[in-house]
């Protein structure tokens, strides 16, 4: 065993034993709580971290990940691994739950958590074949994290189903007196704990949840995940993409799906 190997596994073995029970639970709901960074912010964050390190910045390279990930076959992929690269959807939290710990693959230097980017296709072609087994009108999608609205706005506009962002109605799917009342037969969460108060009416009322977790994210109630990056629009961006691509040939849907650089860009 590698020295870095070693080193990794002793972190992660000191990180899951000081988070256990409520401790891991706040730990991990903090981790999806953190304000969004603007893209100023991040540009700046950036240059700062390379003229730091001289161009050794700690970042898992497409070669690196081709090398060291077990890839079944490259043409199978629903996109080239390189934009999943390029998005960032293999980059987890330093908060491990124990569900998400089957999907990561190691922990970078810094301490994040990285997923297997093989099985972040395998469960994205998993989600889109259990997604495809609902219409439209009985699904809905919540995504209060700002960094996901473009791309879930257009997942809406696409597909026709119906997408809360910014705020998610309360009790629009428990209380039958109000006129906005509905019924749904799947809810997509994009994190759970942002989203929990559409999960926890989507469990009250005994519908499906099909969910897109991060590492530290609790898979609990879920009857279907997408693994991934649940914080960076580059990220939810490929997922909507992929999500809104797959439903749509499935259902014979005719939509004009924008190319992936358009689900990928942040501009503001």
């Amino acid at each position: 065993m590698t020295k870095e190997k070693k080193e990794s596994i002793e972190k992660e073995e000191i990180v899951e034993e000081k988070l256990k029970g409520k401790e891991l639970e706040k730990a991990a709901e903090t981790e999806s709580l953190k304000p969004e960074k603007s893209i100023k912010e991040k540009k700046e964050e950036l240059l700062a971290r390379v003229k730091k390190l001289s161009g050794k910045i700690d970042i898992t390279k497409t070669e690196e990940l081709k090398e060291k990930v077990k890839i079944k076959k490259r043409a199978d992929m629903l996109i080239p691994l390189e934009e999943y690269v390029k998005a960032g959807i293999y980059l987890g939290t330093k908060v491990v739950t124990p569900k998400m710990k089957q999907y990561v693959y190691r922990r970078r230097a810094d301490g994040l958590a990285i997923f297997n980017t093989d099985l972040i296709d395998e469960k994205l072609k998993e989600g889109i074949d259990y997604l495809t087994k609902f219409n439209p009108e009985d699904i809905i999608l919540v995504c209060k994290r700002q960094s996901g609205w473009k791309a879930a706005n257009m997942f809406s506009h696409l597909t026709g189903i119906r997408t809360f962002t910014k705020k998610y109605p309360a009790g629009i799917l428990t209380n039958t007196t109000l006129p906005e009342f509905l019924e749904n037969e799947l809810t997509i969460v994009t994190d759970s704990w942002l989203d929990k108060n559409a999960l926890n009416d989507t469990l009250k009322v005994n519908k499906k949840v099909l969910m897109i977790c991060d590492t530290n994210n609790f898979p609990k109630g879920t009857n279907n995940i997408i693994i991934g990056n649940n914080k960076s629009g580059k990220s939810l961006g490929v997922i909507f993409y992929l999500l809104a691509k797959g439903y749509c040939k499935a259902k014979n849907i005719k939509a004009d799906i924008p190319d992936l650089e358009w689900w990928t860009n942040e501009e503001d």
